[in-house]
């Protein structure tokens, strides 16, 4: 095995633009993020779900004109039986 081919692995201060400061280890001592664990929108709960052309509001519709002809067909049913 080659040996001293691997990077030192040395303890890293990683800032993120939150402001937000941690340690951590890598290959590098300094380390500078946009996107850290207090600011993800994901970890956060404050992400957002983006509804592009109104497809949720159309599937709802959909939905809910589905129940109605269910609805519709199994009163007409129950009252031929």
């Amino acid at each position: 095995m080659k040996t001293d081919i691997h990077p030192s692995y040395v303890e890293a201060h990683v800032r993120c633009t939150c402001g937000n400061e941690f340690t951590t280890r890598a290959t590098r001592d300094e380390l500078h993020v946009e996107v850290c664990s207090n600011c993800h929108p994901f970890y956060t709960g404050k992400q957002k779900l983006m509804d592009t052309g109104g497809r949720v509001e159309r599937f709802q519709r959909r939905m809910a004109k589905g129940r109605q002809l269910d609805a519709r067909k199994g009163g007409a049913q129950a009252k031929a039986s």
